[in-house]
């Protein structure tokens, strides 16, 4: 799977595929990736916004 893709479903900006196969663990770990993707956008945008002003 891309990662673009994958990032995309993290975000809920894309369907989840319905053929993957769902399993506890793997929400949880999707779970924990989905907040970590979205703690780093945020300090992205901190840090551009400290470098421009």
């Amino acid at each position: 799977m891309g990662v673009w893709k994958q990032m995309a479903e993290y975000l809920y900006l894309k369907k989840k595929d319905p053929t993957r196969p769902k399993s506890q663990w793997i929400g949880y770990m999707h779970g924990i990736n989905r907040i970590s993707l979205l703690i780093f956008i945020f300090c992205l945008i901190i840090l551009a916004i400290k470098l421009l002003f």
